[in-house]
C-alpha cells in the first residue's frame, strides 16, 4: 500500500494513501470532534462538526477528506472554531434541550461538545416542531424531538443490520429519521435489537425504561423477587461505574444485586447451561433421526424475529429452545417455587440482559408455564447501572466475592462464553463431542470459532463424522448465509446465528461507547476476552458436568428434550410475514 506523508497542525504524519483526515490526524494524537461520524459504521461528512482547513477556500469535512501528499492540514484556526461553533450552536437550535431530565445526560455527545466549544444554545432560537414520541412498541423508544438528523442510526439498522426499518423522511427544515410512512416502529419489521440506540449520540433512541417497576416489585412485601443477570452484563456493567472496558465484575455484580433488595440473586449462566443440554441433545436427535438441518440456534430473540419476518420457510430449522432466560424463568417458577414451597404467581423473575430485544420476548405469547409469564420483567445492562446509582450503592468499592443463591445458580464456562458469537456453538460443541465421543473430551477450546467476522466456519470431525458448522454475526451476516444455503449449500448441521455483531457483548442494552472510544476500542473484542477470562477461571467448563444440572435432570425433568422439558423449555415460532 502507498504511503503518503500530510503535516496536521505542524505535525508531520505518514500514512496510508486513501486514509481520511480524520483518521491522519487521530493517529498524529489531534482530535477533531465529530457528530454524524462513527467507525466502520458511518462517514458521510452530515453534521460538519468536523471541518478542518486543508488550504483550499471551504473548509473541508475530515471524516470523508482523504489525505493527499504534501497536503497541510490545519485544525484549529480562528476559522475553523468559528465555523464548528456555529453548526453547534444550529444543531442546538433544533433541539430539545431538557438535558437534566435525558437518560444521556453526561454521556450524550451533543453535550460533551457543547461543553467543550462553549456554544450558546440560545443563539439561533426560533419555533420548533413538536413531535410525537413513538413509545408505543415494549423495546426501543423513538424521541423525534432529540434528533440531530445524524443518521448512526440509519447506517447501523441499513448497513450494519441489514434491515432498514428506519431512514430520512420529508426534505429541508422538517426532514426527520422514521420508520416510512411516519409508521411506529412496532409496525414495521424492526427486531428490536437495538443497535440503533447504541449508536446514537444524544437521547434520540433510548430503551423503555422498566426500572420503576422493578422498584414497586421490591417494595411490595406480597412479592417475592428473583432477578437473574447474563452472562455478557459482568464484562460491561463496570463501565457504567469507571472501571476499564471488559473488566469482569460478577462479583461486584451479584453484591450490588443483593443490596438493591432484590429476594434472590441467581444466575442466567445457570440458564445457558440447561440450554445447551436441550440443544446439543436436539442437534444429535436431528442428525440421528434425519430432522430439518441446518439447525439454527434461537437463544437471540432479535434474531428469532427477524427470521419471522423475512425467512418464515425456515422456522422449522429453527431449535425449538427457549433462550437461556426463558428458561430459567421456567424453572424458577416451577422447580425452585415447589423446592422452596412458594407460590409462582406471588414470584417477580427479572431478567437483567445486554439486549433491549428481550423487552420484545418476554412478551411473547408463548412465553409463559402454566398461565404465568416465565419472566416478568428484564432490564438492560444500563438500567441496572442506573437503579444501582439511584440507591446510591458504590460499585466500585464493593467486594469481588460472589454471593448467588444456591439452586438454580451453578455453572460452567461453557455458559460464560455465551455472550461472544461463537460462543453457543463452542458450548454446544464441548457437550456434544463427549456425548458422541462417549468420552471425556480433553480439549474444550474450539478456536475456529472464535473472532468477530460476520461469517465464521469450521468442520470438526466427532465420533468419526463429519460436522460442518457455522457462526453469524448480525442480521446482516446472517442474511448472507441463509443465501448461500438456498443457492445449494446444504452442508450444514448446526449454525448459531446472534442478532448483534459480535454478539451479546455488543448487545442495544449494553453501556454505551462514543465515537472517540470507538476509534481506538472495539467493544466486542475487549468485552469478549473478559469472558473468555471467566470461562477459563471455571473449574468446570461443560455443561453437562454442572452438578446442578445433573441434579435438576435427576431430580425433576427426567431427561434432555423428554416431555416434561418440552413443556417448560421449548416454543414454537411465528410467521410473521406480510
Amino acid at each position: 500500500m502507498a504511503m503518503v506523508n500530510v503535516t496536521i497542525d505542524g505535525i508531520a504524519v505518514q500514512v496510508e494513501a486513501g486514509t481520511t483526515v480524520l483518521e491522519a490526524a487521530h493517529k498524529a494524537h489531534i482530535h477533531i470532534p465529530t457528530l454524524c461520524h462513527l467507525k466502520d459504521i458511518n462517514a458521510i461528512g452530515a453534521c460538519r462538526m468536523c471541518v478542518v482547513d486543508v488550504g483550499g477556500r471551504a473548509l473541508a469535512a475530515a471524516c470523508v477528506m482523504p489525505v493527499s501528499d504534501g497536503m497541510v492540514v490545519k485544525t484549529n484556526t480562528p476559522n475553523v472554531r468559528a465555523a464548528r461553533k456555529a453548526v453547534l450552536e444550529l444543531i442546538l437550535s433544533n433541539h430539545e434541550r431538557k438535558c437534566l431530565s435525558c437518560v444521556r445526560s453526561q454521556s450524550c455527545e451533543l453535550q460533551k461538545l457543547a461543553q467543550e466549544l462553549g456554544a450558546d444554545e440560545t443563539t439561533y432560537e426560533g419555533e420548533n416542531i413538536e413531535y410525537p414520541i413513538d413509545n408505543f412498541g415494549p423495546s426501543v423508544v423513538r424521541d423525534p424531538n432529540k434528533c440531530i438528523l445524524c443518521r448512526r442510526c440509519i447506517a447501523a439498522c441499513r448497513n450494519v443490520q441489514g434491515i432498514g426499518a428506519i431512514g430520512a423522511i420529508n426534505r429541508g427544515f422538517k426532514t426527520m429519521i422514521s420508520p416510512a410512512f411516519e409508521k411506529k416502529l412496532s409496525e414495521t419489521d424492526c427486531v428490536n435489537c437495538g443497535q440503533c440506540i447504541a449508536v446514537c449520540p444524544v437521547g434520540a433512541l433510548r430503551e423503555k425504561d422498566d426500572t420503576d417497576r422493578v422498584w414497586e416489585a421490591i417494595s411490595d412485601p406480597d412479592k417475592f423477587v428473583v432477578v437473574q443477570p447474563a452472562p455478557a452484563v459482568r464484562v460491561a456493567l463496570g463501565e457504567e461505574f469507571g472501571l476499564p472496558m471488559g473488566t469482569r465484575v460478577t462479583g461486584k455484580m451479584s453484591q450490588a444485586l443483593k443490596r438493591l433488595g432484590f429476594d434472590k440473586v441467581f444466575d442466567t449462566d445457570f440458564g445457558a447451561d440447561l440450554t445447551i443440554m436441550e440443544e446439543a441433545t436436539e442437534l444429535i436427535n436431528r442428525i440421528k433421526n434425519d430432522g430439518p438441518l441446518p439447525m439454527f440456534t434461537s437463544c437471540s430473540p432479535g434474531w428469532i424475529k427477524y427470521v419471522e419476518h423475512h425467512f418464515p420457510e425456515l422456522i422449522p430449522n429453527l431449535s425449538t429452545c427457549k433462550s437461556p432466560m426463558q428458561m430459567e424463568g421456567a424453572i424458577i417458577k416451577s422447580y425452585y417455587a415447589q423446592q422452596a414451597g412458594i407460590d409462582p404467581r406471588n414470584i417477580v423473575v427479572v431478567g437483567v440482559m445486554p439486549c433491549t430485544a428481550k423487552k420484545f420476548e418476554i412478551a411473547r405469547p408463548e412465553m409463559e408455564v402454566n398461565g404465568l409469564r416465565s419472566v416478568d420483567i428484564s432490564l438492560t445492562t444500563r438500567e441496572l447501572a442506573r437503579m444501582i446509582k439511584d440507591a446510591r450503592i458504590d460499585f466500585a468499592k464493593l467486594p469481588d466475592e460472589e454471593v448467588f443463591d444456591e439452586l438454580v445458580s451453578e455453572s460452567t464456562g461453557a455458559a460464560a462464553i455465551f455472550g461472544v458469537t461463537g460462543g453457543v456453538m463452542e458450548a454446544a460443541l464441548r457437550t456434544a463431542a463427549d456425548v458422541l465421543e462417549n468420552r471425556s473430551v480433553e480439549n474444550v477450546e474450539y478456536q475456529p470459532v472464535r473472532g468477530i467476522e460476520g461469517i465464521k466456519e469450521a468442520t470438526f470431525t466427532l465420533a468419526g463424522k463429519e460436522l460442518k458448522v457455522a457462526i453469524a454475526s448480525s442480521t446482516a451476516a446472517a442474511k448472507k448465509l441463509i443465501k448461500r444455503i438456498k443457492e445449494g449449500d446444504n452442508s450444514y448441521a448446526f449454525i448459531e446465528v446472534m442478532a448483534c455483531p459480535g454478539g451479546c457483548v455488543n448487545g442495544g442494552g449494553q453501556p454505551f461507547v462514543n465515537a472517540e472510544t470507538r476509534m481506538d476500542v472495539d467493544p466486542r473484542v475487549v468485552r469478549a476476552s473478559g469472558l473468555y477470562a471467566e470461562d477459563e477461571a471455571k473449574t468446570i467448563r461443560k455443561s453437562h458436568e454442572n452438578p446442578d444440572i445433573k441434579k435438576l435432570y435427576a431430580e425433576y425433568l427426567g431427561e434432555p428434550n423428554g416431555h416434561l422439558a418440552h413443556e417448560l423449555l421449548h416454543t414454537h415460532y411465528t410467521n410473521r410475514q406480510g
